[in-house]
């Protein structure tokens, strides 16, 4: 059983050169271009300069990097963070899930 491919979100890990290792079902539903997957390739060359920086700061830094999208009328969280094996950075693995509009949030401090 493989947890992570029947989630509502997608899940995309790559290895410390950008080479895709693994996609969910709902990533490769996203972000299989005509088809073909992704995996065994590099995701570099769909980012930006920009994007490319961020990504190399998180490998070099071991820092996560989270922030929210607006795409296709739908506000989406997206949580990128390092992976480890024997202590040492491997990757990244991100985690892309849609927000409800009416999304409620708790303060747990203040309970």
């Amino acid at each position: 059983m493989n947890w992570a491919d029947d989630i509502d979100g997608a899940i995309t890990v790559c290895d410390t050169e950008g080479t895709v290792l693994y996609m969910n079902k709902r990533s490769q539903e996203t972000f299989n271009k005509e088809g073909q997957s992704m995996v065994g390739k590099s995701m570099m060359s769909c980012h930006n300069e920009r994007s490319r920086a961020i990504i190399n700061h998180m490998l070099t830094s071991d820092e996560s990097h989270c922030y929210t999208i607006t795409k296709n009328g739908r506000k989406k969280l997206i949580f990128q963070t390092p992976w480890h094996q024997d202590g040492k950075v491997c990757g990244l693995v991100e985690f892309s899930f849609v927000l409800p509009d009416d999304m409620p949030h708790y303060d747990r401090d203040k309970q």
